[in-house]
């Protein structure tokens, strides 16, 4: 199949497993917490989305060169990616982290009023918003990095 020898999209997809798979020792390191929940998150150190794109745009630099059209796709389209993930989802995040406060001390509020009825009650509970959607620049820049590093080292021995 030639879509199994496609090793531009065989690197990047490597790469979102391995810095999905990274993701449990770093925080471990970092907070002496292990959890594995992780490995089927977004957000996090390193960025899975910036090592596949950056794996990508290397895959091809090395096999079409620097100079082509199809580098300046890949490079532009990892570029945005990256901003992405650093800049709006990182915010929207934190805009959710807010929400989810507000939520909070809202029912808190009706809780210390004791005067909502359980309708009320139950419809200020509910689920929190996910707030680990984006990430810190240096989690984008290291999953860059490790997307670089493999498609580089691929390049290199093989």
């Amino acid at each position: 199949m030639e879509l199994l020898a496609n090793e531009p999209l065989l690197l990047a997809l490597a790469c979102v497993f391995i810095a999905q798979l990274l993701k449990v020792p770093i925080h471990y390191a970092l907070t002496r917490k292990f959890d594995l929940s992780l490995l089927n998150s977004t957000g996090g150190m390193p960025s899975s989305h910036s090592a596949a794109v950056c794996a990508l745009a290397t895959a091809i630099g090395f096999e079409h060169g620097l100079d082509s059209g199809l580098f300046a796709v890949a490079a532009m389209f990892a570029v945005i990616v990256m901003y992405d993930a650093s800049h709006v989802r990182y915010e929207a995040g934190q805009h959710a982290a807010s929400i989810n406060d507000l939520y909070n001390q809202v029912a808190q509020l009706f809780d210390d009023l004791r005067t909502v009825n359980d309708a009320t009650r139950d419809a200020v509970i509910r689920e929190d918003l996910k707030t680990l959607l984006g990430h810190k620049k240096s989690e984008v820049y290291a999953g860059c990095l490790t997307g670089v590093l493999v498609s580089t080292l691929f390049y290199t021995l093989f």
